[in-house]
């Protein structure tokens, strides 16, 4: 929370579970109350957008994504299988939405957002991931092989989505930007 209107109630609660300690999932929660309004703010340098979840579609969320929900949006983590756990980049645990109201998620950079029609496939690299309602598949692609093979342009793993459905996903990869702040860091001798 960055600010809020003084006459909102601010209540919080623990929320214990395995799949949040295994997944890194967020173990407390902030309900806020009331009329008013509240400011919030992403994690990271990134964009805040709404998704308005119908009744009758799930959303899956990056590990990172989550940031609020109105009421009637519940949320879930689900097991997502042994193949998709490890290749993902997402771990064995994902977040999933569904009900009926407004989903906040947040991401590092900005949110691309893409709705597929039937049969439409869409292939995104597994760090960029934010939230999607297709249904996908795990694979590895291989960019040619020579000096700019796989191992120099930095693919692998990715998820081909298949519509109908939307996918958002977030303009940086965590673990790159990880690795570029590590190489500013000087060394230490």
């Amino acid at each position: 929370m960055v600010c809020m209107d003084a006459r909102v109630q601010v209540k919080g609660s623990m929320k214990l579970s395995f799949s949040k300690m295994i997944s890194g999932g967020e173990m407390s929660e902030s309900t806020f109350t009331g009329p008013g309004e509240v400011v919030l703010a992403p994690d990271v340098w990134g964009d805040i957008i709404p998704i308005h979840v119908q009744p009758g579609t799930v959303w899956s969320m990056g590990k990172d994504a989550y940031l609020a929900t109105t009421p009637n949006v519940v949320r879930s983590t689900k097991s997502q299988g042994l193949m998709k756990g490890l290749m993902s980049g997402e771990g064995f645990f994902v977040a999933k939405v569904q009900g009926q109201g407004i989903l906040w998620v947040q991401s590092l950079g900005a949110i691309i957002k893409r709705e597929l029609n039937p049969g439409e496939e869409w292939i995104v690299d597994n760090g960029h991931l934010v939230a999607w309602s297709a249904s996908y598949t795990m694979e590895r692609i291989q960019a040619g092989g020579g000096m700019f093979g796989a191992s120099h342009t930095g693919e692998g793993a990715v998820c081909r989505f298949r519509g109908p459905g939307t996918v958002y996903i977030q303009t940086r990869n965590p673990e790159s930007l990880g690795g570029w702040i590590a190489a500013q860091v000087p060394a230490r001798g």
